[in-house]
């Protein structure tokens, strides 16, 4: 016969349920507001109720937003499409191949230069803005889409990161069966390792492309033509200019509510390889 549960328990359960509860509605506030202002019109946002649906006028944001000169929004949103989709991609193929060679090969100095990897995870991405502006200005890539692409394409916590996983998933028997079958090493990592550690390759990218996506520093200093603006840089533009035409507050609300779309898109459509890696692990 079961015991019933004491008081005790009870409480703990519904502090840690509260607890949840009230995390659950501070992650959510912000997404419900902005779901309801991109509703308003300038006048409905400036009065202050922007969580009630009166006026809804969400056809119409949209409509002045595509419109606004000759639709410049969707032209960042290209523009950030590409910078995060092909700047993640590149860099999550740079990351496990260096993970892969830290994990499986040994060469002089290899902990050493790991530890200089390690050093670059502690080095804020804002304070190297100014340096590399300089590298681009010398090479002639500033206000470029290279300019942006190229300094995205590493990430030393992505090396760590896939080091890491691949110490989990590949094992060494499979790459000495693949070289037994005569496969060169290219042909090893891009069939066998890079397959294998897919999870990793995924979470990196995932990683990388919310950083880009988000990242607001470094096309500020590397960019001055609006046409390469990502969507971070365009919406900042047209907020700075809301203060003296509060028109552009429902183009930069309503662009914000359009800019999350992507990140939501990438984490619930890839989400399925967490947990392939996450069953992978427990039977390992």
């Amino acid at each position: 016969m079961s015991k019933p549960r004491t008081p005790n328990v009870w409480l703990s359960q519904a502090a840690v349920n509260g607890a949840l509860l009230l995390a659950v509605v501070y992650m959510l506030f912000p997404l419900v507001w902005l779901l309801t202002a991109a509703t308003k019109d300038a006048g409905g946002l400036l009065a202050g109720n922007a969580f009630s649906f009166e006026g809804f006028d969400l056809g119409g944001n949209l409509s002045r937003l595509a419109a606004y000169n000759d639709g410049v929004y969707f032209h960042w949103y290209a523009n950030s499409l590409l910078y995060a989709g092909l700047g993640a991609l590149a860099c999550s193929l740079v990351s496990v191949a260096a993970g892969y060679a830290f994990h499986v090969y040994d060469f002089r100095g290899k902990e050493k230069l790991f530890g200089v990897v390690l050093l670059g995870v502690l080095v804020p991405t804002t304070a190297l803005a100014l340096p590399m502006y300089l590298l681009a200005s010398e090479v002639g890539i500033v206000n470029t889409y290279w300019a942006v692409l190229i300094p995205v394409l590493v990430n030393p916590f992505g090396v760590y990161l896939s080091r890491v996983f691949c110490a989990g998933y590949i094992p060494d028997e499979a790459l000495e069966a693949a070289r037994i079958d005569g496969a060169g090493e290219l042909r090893v990592f891009w069939s066998i390792g890079l397959r294998m550690v897919m999870p990793g390759f995924v979470t990196v990218f995932l990683f990388q492309f919310t950083a880009v996506w988000n990242n607001f520093f470094l096309p500020l200093v590397m960019l001055s033509d609006q046409k390469l603006y990502p969507l971070s840089l365009g919406l900042y533009a047209w907020n700075s200019n809301a203060h003296a035409e509060p028109d552009f507050y429902p183009l930069v609300v309503t662009g914000s509510l359009l800019a999350v779309v992507p990140l939501v898109v990438a984490f619930v459509s890839l989400q399925r390889h967490w947990k392939a890696g996450l069953t992978a692990g427990s039977v390992k």
